[in-house]
């Protein structure tokens, strides 16, 4: 194996651990969660491919724009001074977490977009991979707080039943 052949793994393995480790999970999963609630309110009357697209960037934009407004007023409430051009950066890096976990699926309707997948099949790879995402956060993080396998799987599992809910709930209505 060449050595840029380790040296790859290892770099993917410290970023996933950078990751994990940072206030950006939390809010990735909050993004998934607000994009999955928009995927299926879209799906009761599917529009077309680019405005579904459309409509999770817009929301990513609207809710990260929220997201920066709000952090911005509550810092300056709490430190009774403006907030300083180095915090905008972690504040940013808030915002763009949010709105990966929000725009994320759109990937799935870009591709529907050129007919490469079919909409209700982009429908279904958003909401299940947003469900992956949400349960694979959540056994991530029972496995950091030195939870054992089996219980870090129940743990996943338990989060991704938020979502799981939602789509029932989606399919119960319809």
């Amino acid at each position: 194996m060449s050595a840029h052949g380790r040296t790859l793994p290892l770099r993917v393995r410290r970023f996933i651990q950078a990751h994990l480790g940072s206030q950006q999970v939390s809010r990735v999963t909050y993004g998934a969660i607000i994009g999955l609630a928009l995927l299926v309110a879209l799906e009761a009357h599917p529009p077309r491919p680019v405005a579904v697209v459309a409509s999770l960037v817009g929301t990513a934009i609207a809710v990260g724009l929220a997201e920066l407004y709000s952090e911005v007023l509550g810092a300056e409430t709490r430190t009774h001074r403006r907030v300083a051009r180095a915090e905008y950066r972690h504040l940013m890096a808030d915002v763009v977490a949010v709105g990966f976990g929000i725009a994320f699926p759109a990937v799935f309707f870009v591709l529907a977009a050129l007919d490469v997948l079919e909409i209700d099949t982009a429908f279904a790879a958003a909401k299940w991979s947003g469900l992956a995402l949400i349960g694979g956060y959540g056994f991530a993080a029972a496995r950091l707080a030195g939870n054992g396998v089996i219980r870090s799987i129940m743990q996943g599992l338990a989060v991704g039943v938020i979502g799981g809910v939602l789509i029932a709930l989606k399919a119960l209505i319809h």
